[in-house]
């Protein structure tokens, strides 16, 4: 298989400014985020794949998480968004907040993730809000919207994260 970066950039549409501090690069500027939320993102980021499809954190909590992607470069043959990147958003959404739930020395591993799609979606940025159904000590389920930029529903995906102590 070769390489799968393409030839030329994806144009993205352009969201708010990167934040210009320890945070991270796909954090938008005005973003809302908890204390612990801003020290996970100094040590881990939001990931690769995240940073590959154009993922802003715009608020980030253990109990809510709103995060934004742009539809551009990010569809299906047919030019609509693919139904795994709603699933991207989704899971980088609910893992970072399970991850600011589990604190320091701990790590959320996702065990169990649905999506229904409502609706499809060609242009502008699709909104994910992300918010708690369950905060344990072993287990977090996270309840993840996806809407348009009209507000419309998109999406709606449910995950599951495993908190276990981390390992060196």
């Amino acid at each position: 298989m070769t390489d799968a970066t393409p030839a030329s950039p994806v144009e993205r549409p352009q969201g708010p400014a990167p934040v210009p501090n320890d945070a991270h690069r796909t954090v938008a500027g005005d973003a809302v985020l908890s204390d612990e939320a801003v020290e996970l993102f100094r040590r881990r980021g939001v990931g690769a794949l995240a940073e590959k499809m154009g993922i802003e954190i715009l608020e980030m909590s253990a109990e809510r998480a709103v995060g934004r992607m742009p539809v551009a470069g990010n569809t299906q043959p047919v030019g609509i968004l693919h139904g795994g990147a709603h699933v991207v958003l989704a899971e980088t959404l609910g893992s970072v907040a399970a991850n600011v739930h589990a604190g320091a020395g701990r790590l959320a591993m996702g065990i169990e993730l649905n999506a229904s799609h409502s609706r499809s979606a060609s242009a502008g940025w699709v909104t994910g809000t992300c918010t708690s159904v369950h905060l344990g000590r072993t287990l977090t389920t996270h309840q993840v919207v996806m809407t348009d930029d009209d507000g419309r529903l998109l999406s709606t995906v449910r995950i599951t994260n495993y908190l276990t102590d981390a390992r060196d």
